[in-house]
């Protein structure tokens, strides 16, 4: 059985025999429980411990575990209801609204229910994700002499000089920060770079992280659409015209959801336009280590070919490894260099050491290339089954462009059907797959939805899904 399995279970049966004890009383020894429950003494520590935590259990060292106090009868249910005034009573006064719809990011981050395939998700699955590796960096790190101490409040040096080494160019690590994610990374950047109320520029559609960001910092994202090509320069330069914006966000590299790849002569036209209108390009490089067998050399990062300081560049390792190795970068030229470096500062002093030391071992390793090189071959053969299986089983669902790096699709409902309908009916179908309104600043010109081949464990899973997916069509379209 699974260890977190074994321990819910384990507390539960604990908890539901607690009334036997009287207050105070001693339970079992761990020897005991072992036996009786047939599982291992970690499983029982941590078992006890959940149940130390609800209160419930008091443990003595040496002496073992008792049944704890009852907890004081709950007090009476408060009225939050003024909440709701004082949360809006300032809205007519403020330049954006604070509150923020965070259902695009939480559609990503949720784990579904038992049963269901999830297409929805950012990360890779559990097979892709170099455990082993990690584990070892970990171990490592956890031997180098003052791992728990403070850390310097732009990362370590060495960490900072690798992340430089990846953008290229001119780029060192005096210019690189050390951030908790790239999440974090792009959350810094807007509030050093735009003044709540401001206008900032970012691709339509886009990831819905940023423009979740973009409005709990108060400021206004105006889209600007994107093509294969990635976004478009003739609608940028109006964009930037009509709302005098100093701030545009993109993702040049396998584009999140459309997958587009800004060709490096669009990529510099970009920085041009940005440059001339006094605008930064946040560019959100979130995707490069997740390049597919046959997407050929990569475009450089545009913050490399940059020496005037127009691009402020963000990168993570996250998606290529594991959710909880939240370790990314920001790397800037200029005095906009010392703004982001104090909201960091201001925000979360550091990010902890040991999650550096373990980020640099890992890339520091001879697994960290073996771990590249598996992942590119494995998001490739998926890209290819989802693809494949759209096609030929969703022929309905238009797939306009197979983008060569990445882990997801973006396909386009039928006109006339409805995205909540089909979203919602391929959950009852048991396939979990993202709605496509979330990805729009603005009004969508048509209902998407983005598939991810990221989180499922294969081909055979992929086939399924789209089976699934099938089914919920059917019963939306009335085929």
């Amino acid at each position: 059985m699974h260890e977190r399995s074994s321990v819910v279970e384990l507390a539960e049966s604990l908890r539901s025999e607690l009334n036997r004890y009287s207050v105070g009383g001693k339970l079992p020894s761990s020897r005991v429980l072992v036996e009786r429950y047939r599982v291992s003494p970690v499983t029982v520590s941590r078992a006890l411990a959940q149940l130390v935590a609800e209160g419930l259990v008091v443990t003595r060292p040496g002496a073992g575990a008792y049944r704890a106090e009852p907890l004081p009868v709950t007090p009476r249910a408060g009225d939050t209801s003024w909440q709701e005034v004082a949360l809006s009573a300032d809205g007519a006064t403020e330049p954006a609204p604070r509150a923020v719809d965070a259902s695009g990011v939480l559609a990503t981050l949720g784990i579904p229910a038992t049963g269901v395939i999830d297409l929805s998700g950012g990360y890779l699955d559990a097979g892709l994700q170099p455990e082993r590796a990690m584990a070892a960096a970990l171990g490592r790190a956890g031997r180098r002499p003052g791992v728990w101490s403070r850390p310097p409040v732009d990362g370590l040096t060495e960490l900072r000089a690798w992340f430089a080494r990846e953008v290229g160019g001119a780029v060192t690590a005096a210019d690189v920060l050390i951030t908790a994610g790239g999440q974090t990374a792009l959350t810094t950047a807007l509030r050093a770079l735009a003044a709540p109320g401001a206008p900032v520029l970012v691709e339509s559609p886009t990831y819905p992280g940023l423009l979740a960001i973009a409005r709990a910092s108060g400021l206004r994202p105006v889209p600007v659409p994107v093509d294969p090509d990635g976004i478009r320069p003739e609608l940028l330069s109006r964009a930037f015209a009509a709302t005098g914006a100093r701030v545009l966000i993109c993702q040049p590299l396998f584009q999140n959801p459309t997958g587009a790849l800004l060709s490096p002569d669009r990529g510099r036209e970009v920085v041009r336009i940005a440059h001339a209108h006094g605008a930064f390009v946040v560019e959100d490089d979130f995707a490069r280590r997740l390049a597919h067998q046959d997407a050929g050399p990569l475009p450089t990062p545009l913050a490399a070919d940059d020496p005037d300081g127009v691009v402020v560049h963000v990168s993570s390792l996250t998606k290529a490894t594991s959710p909880s190795l939240r370790v990314g970068a920001l790397a800037a030229r200029g005095p906009v260099l010392e703004r982001l470096r104090a909201i960091q500062v201001v925000d979360s002093f550091f990010v902890p050491r040991p999650l550096q030391e373990t980020a640099l071992e890992l890339v520091g390793s001879p697994a960290w290339g073996r771990h590249l090189r598996a992942v590119s071959a494995e998001l490739t053969a998926r890209r290819q089954s989802l693809a494949a299986a759209v096609l030929h089983g969703l022929p309905e669902l238009a797939l306009p462009h197979v983008p060569s790096g990445g882990y997801h699709l973006w396909l386009r409902l039928p006109d006339g059907a409805s995205e909540t309908a089909v979203v919602s009916a391929a959950l009852r179908a048991g396939v979990a797959v993202a709605p496509g309104r979330p990805y729009f600043s603005a009004e969508p010109p048509a209902g998407h939805l983005r598939l991810s081949f990221a989180g499922v464990t294969g081909g055979a899973e992929i086939s399924e899904a789209v089976r699934r997916l099938r089914t919920a069509l059917d019963s939306v379209l009335g085929y």
